[in-house]
């Protein structure tokens, strides 16, 4: 069974499309995503509904997911940009659609599988925390009792290994070093892809990064694809149509800022 597991899509019609694509082409089976179908980006109903049409094993809820289908307008901790974003993303979409992303869930272990999902952190997902080292990774590991966990919210691809602790040695977590993206290495010179291989008793914690908006200065979409049959994760970057992205953005009298930064992945 081949799983693809997205995150942030962020309303990014043009990187969604070419994800899909991808995933029709790898064989792909059924669909996991971590959270913010919506936000920044303009086509929020376009995408939910592409999301919804596929065989969707099970999806979390992202903040600006929360912030979309809820009355909260006042938004703590969300930037001005990102708070009018929300609001146009409420004013775009049905009734139906906001009770649709009301009712998911902060996390959920899959039934019948191996995985657990959140958009931010398992100990305490309505905070809206981020994972970004291993400090941060034994934290989530101890409310983690599935081999998988698969996050989102940071933007960042990043992932972790918990080996057994009868093992012995160093600290059982570490990061795994092949999943970030190199610094100081043009985009145009990465792999389209890498692999984890899984190991059985381990357990990992991974970041598949953002299907529409890349903070880590590799302007791709990045979603990952788990294939349950050979016990890896691979990871893939795709290019996409930026520039129709980002018109859509202006278009929409959304902040420029928004339409920049799909160029500079940050």
């Amino acid at each position: 069974m081949k799983y693809a597991i997205l995150s942030d899509i962020h309303a990014n019609l043009e990187a969604l499309n070419v994800v899909m694509d991808k995933c029709k082409q790898c064989g792909v089976e059924k669909y996991v995503c971590l959270g913010d179908v919506v936000g920044y980006n303009a086509n929020p109903s376009e995408c939910l509904e592409i999301l919804r049409g596929v065989d969707l094993l099970a999806c979390v809820k992202g903040n600006h997911d929360e912030y979309a289908s809820s009355e909260d307008e006042e938004m703590v901790g969300f930037n001005p940009h990102a708070r009018e974003a929300v609001l146009w993303t409420k004013s775009h979409l049905s009734e139906e659609q906001q009770a649709w992303l009301a009712a998911l869930p902060m996390k959920k272990t899959i039934r019948g599988t191996n995985m657990t999902i959140v958009h931010a952190t398992l100990d305490s997902p309505e905070a809206w925390g981020y994972i970004f080292d291993v400090h941060h990774a034994t934290d989530n590991f101890s409310y983690q009792f599935t081999q998988l966990c698969f996050c989102g919210h940071s933007h960042v691809p990043i992932a972790f290994s918990k080996r057994p602790l009868t093992m012995g040695g160093e600290n059982p977590i570490q990061e795994i070093i092949e999943w970030r993206t190199p610094k100081n290495v043009p985009p145009e010179e990465l792999p389209e892809s890498m692999e984890v291989k899984l190991e059985t008793g381990w357990k990992y914690l991974i970041n598949v990064g953002s299907v529409g908006q890349a903070r880590n200065r590799d302007p791709v979409a990045s979603f990952a694809i788990y294939d349950a049959d050979n016990a890896t994760v691979t990871r893939y970057r795709l290019g996409y149509d930026i520039a129709t992205a980002q018109a859509k953005i202006k278009e929409a009298g959304l902040p420029e800022r928004l339409a920049l930064r799909l160029e500079r992945g940050n």
